[in-house]
């Protein structure tokens, strides 16, 4: 199922978007700010991201740039809808990426074939992560919270192969001959060595404290510890701490009352 997140304050629309989407098999989350929109892209992965504007404690232009400095979202794509849709509001939302941007009122009908659109053509990242690591197989990159910031390492594509096997084994320990024949394979002639030393590369891209979560089990193999760290302050680590017509009638994104000038 894919996953939607709507950052969208006005209650009645988000809830007819999110009921409507949901009918299409989506799973939709929804939230009203954007520092609440902020934590759930730290904390969960998304197919992709629909943005208002004028939210009551920030701007959707300065979440879409956040977006992009959260590491599992960064290949998630995003678009906006919004009442704010000047020539200039429409280039700034496409150069910071926007796959698409929709003017409000909005035909529902249109909204759903754009999210279909979207999707079809964006194949979600494949990345492993928890509160402070996180592993991203397409990019052979690990990204580590060590000393108040994500530290990118990238790996060689046989180290890549070999922590997705212990992590995908995990809690389980992978003996030596295994490793050898799942990553090494017969024709390249490997010793037991070489997986010890390509565990040593793994180590130093994690750093401390992560690298303990590659343990040697002595006369057996490797693990991989799958557990939640979290920092000393009790908070996932974030890199952004510090800072329509419906279908029989009628349009979604205006209100009864609205005066010219006034938009969102």
């Amino acid at each position: 199922m894919k996953r939607l997140l709507l950052v969208e304050d006005d209650q009645l629309l988000a809830e007819t978007l999110r009921e409507r989407l949901q009918k299409e098999g989506y799973f939709v989350e929804w939230v009203d700010r954007a520092e609440m929109a902020a934590r759930v892209l730290v904390e969960q992965d998304f197919h992709l991201v629909l943005l208002d504007l004028g939210l009551p404690d920030g701007h959707g232009f300065d979440l879409a740039q956040r977006l992009r400095e959260i590491p599992r979202q960064i290949h998630t794509p995003f678009l906006f809808l919004t009442a704010m849709n000047s020539a200039e509001h429409r280039l700034q939302g496409y150069e910071l990426g926007a796959e698409e941007f929709i003017p409000k009122p909005f035909h529902l009908r249109e909204v759903l074939l754009r999210v279909k659109h979207v999707l079809d053509n964006h194949v979600k990242a494949q990345i492993w992560a928890e509160a402070d690591l996180e592993l991203d197989w397409d990019a052979l990159e690990v990204r580590s919270w060590r000393d108040g910031t994500w530290k990118r390492e990238v790996l060689h594509p046989r180290d890549a192969k070999l922590l997705r096997l212990l992590v995908e084994r995990s809690p389980a320990v992978v003996s030596r001959d295994e490793i050898l024949d799942r990553v090494w394979g017969e024709e390249a002639f490997p010793s037991s060595r070489t997986v010890d030393n390509s565990m040593v590369r793994l180590r130093q891209a994690f750093g401390e404290p992560q690298a303990g979560r590659l343990k040697s089990v002595r006369g057996v193999g490797y693990q991989f510890d799958r557990r939640v760290d979290h920092r000393p302050d009790g908070r996932n680590p974030s890199p952004i701490d510090s800072k329509i017509e419906t279908e029989s009638s009628g349009s979604l994104g205006s209100q009864p009352g609205d005066k010219k000038g006034e938009q969102r």
